[in-house]
């Protein structure tokens, strides 16, 4: 089978002029055939409070009422995805901007309210790459925003790393899928402000054990957790790093 790499971008790396050109340099310099996700959330937030809209989070989630999903699909599908198409095509990169709703690609559903009402935030339901996957056959890198749609008309918010993981379950169909999450640190981390302290390997059982500990906590949990669920459905392998580590390096995820 032929590889496929995934890369999913976020935090500062997207956002920030310089670490954006790099991340580009090195996406361009990968072989084969590629997929770039993104986030935006910094980008998002400093708009709102542009347009005086408030910013809500719980437990480092986005609260996304009415404005600010107008704020999220301005920002993730316009904003931060047509600069970085705009960035690969300088670099001689064929790539075209997509959210969930272009080709049907993404179907969602509006978080169920539990403990908290997240707003217009989507659950994945179902992912049809067969579309996208034509454009990847032909060399086209499909740069992929951070929205989806429930088929009824109505955009929603979506995680970042699970439309990564989801895409990449979908296209290990065809491919041997290397997945990579790529942000501000090297890999995962034993201790969090100690960029040397790499896990250079790790497993689902090694990640609860470290969970329970508190060494492993926050954002990098839903991080993990999808990694996992990507691997357990077929994607060939896993990986978290930082830029200089897009093609080695960093963290590679085991099955158990």
């Amino acid at each position: 089978m032929q590889k496929l790499t995934i890369v999913k971008v976020g935090g500062k790396v997207v956002e920030e002029a310089a670490s954006l050109n790099d991340l580009l340099d090195r996406f361009a310099g990968l072989d084969g055939l590629k997929v770039l996700v993104h986030g935006g959330g910094r980008s998002a937030t400093a708009m709102a409070e542009r347009l005086g809209i408030e910013t809500k989070m719980v437990e480092g989630r986005r609260i996304t009422d009415a404005n600010m999903l107008e704020v999220v699909t301005m920002v993730y599908g316009g904003l931060v995805n047509k600069n970085i198409v705009a960035g690969l095509q300088a670099k001689g990169i064929n790539a075209i901007g997509l959210t969930g709703t272009d080709l049907n690609y993404m179907q969602a559903v509006k978080r169920p309210v539990k403990d908290i009402d997240y707003g217009f935030v989507g659950d994945i339901v179902s992912v049809h790459v067969e579309e996208l996957n034509l454009l990847v056959a032909k060399n086209v890198v499909p740069v992929l925003a951070p929205l989806t749609h429930d088929k009824n008309g109505q955009l929603l918010n979506t995680n970042a790393d699970t439309i990564a993981a989801e895409a990449a379950i979908a296209f290990s169909k065809y491919y041997e899928v290397e997945l990579v999450y790529c942000f501000e640190k090297p890999g995962v981390l034993e201790d969090a402000e100690n960029d040397d302290s790499i896990i250079t390997s790790l497993n689902h059982q090694q990640f609860k054990a470290l969970q329970e500990t508190g060494a492993i906590h926050a954002g990098m949990i839903p991080k993990l957790d999808n990694s996992f669920n990507a691997i357990d459905k077929g994607v060939t392998q896993v990986r978290i790093t930082n830029i200089p580590g897009l093609q080695s390096g960093g963290t590679t995820l085991l099955s158990d």
